[in-house]
């Protein structure tokens, strides 16, 4: 019996591409990397962050390049960036009616917690989750895998009373580390392959679609004859 829905921020609730991809090209000229406006680097939403800008700069995740990228990108994104975001239709009906139906919701994302609450706070959305889970600055809990351990250790909670809701392979295979099952929204940054190779538990093309999909799970599965 699902109690528990653990979700997913950046390409889930939100659209948070503009914020994080200009924060991002901030952050990369200062350290005199400046990259093309042509180039796509969307893929970087989702992921942890640093590692993502080390490999922009083909450096390791730990070499001082990557770790003043990330403070450049900080030093705008805190100001601007986060709320260069928007919320994806449907998302706060969505929560206030799983909240109403019992369901305990968390916000479980890499990106630090600090900025997840403000974040969630402007778009009038902090309010339908008992707390928010995020990484610390010093890049403390930013894979998901740990974050969710982290979770079900700080709330008491048991796995198989979980679900996790995310848009990357990251959010699926880190439940999945934990016996949990992942739902995996189509809508947001994880490609076709990539949602496909995690396999999540079920897939929805729209947020609004999870309180179908949770009912799904409540129901007793039918042995096979």
């Amino acid at each position: 019996m699902i109690k528990n829905i653990l979700i997913d921020l950046d390409g889930t609730l939100t659209d948070p591409k503009v914020g994080i991809t200009t924060s991002a090209r901030y952050g990369l000229a200062k350290v005199g990397h400046p990259i093309s406006e042509d180039i796509n680097i969307d893929w970087i939403i989702g992921p942890p962050l640093k590692a993502s800008l080390a490999k922009i700069l083909n450096v390791d995740a730990h070499d001082v390049l990557a770790e003043q990228a990330v403070m450049g990108y900080r030093e705008r994104f805190a100001v601007t960036g986060l709320f260069e975001n928007k919320v994806y239709a449907g998302v706060a009906e969505t929560l206030e009616q799983l909240q109403q139906l019992g369901f305990k919701l968390f916000v479980a994302t890499a990106k630090p917690t600090v900025y997840a609450r403000q974040i969630l706070e402007h778009f009038d959305l902090a309010q339908y989750f008992t707390v928010i889970y995020g990484s610390e600055l010093n890049g403390e809990r930013t894979n998901k895998g740990d974050l969710i351990e982290y979770i079900l250790q700080q709330e008491q909670l048991s796995a198989d009373e979980c679900v996790m809701v995310g848009d990357r392979e990251y959010d699926i295979l880190g439940a999945r580390r934990h016996g949990i099952q992942g739902v995996a929204v189509s809508y947001g940054y994880g490609s076709v392959e990539e949602l496909k190779h995690a396999a999540p538990a079920q897939k929805i093309a729209a947020f609004p679609d999870l309180i179908a999909c949770i009912e799904s799970f409540q129901r007793p599965k039918v042995a096979s004859s």
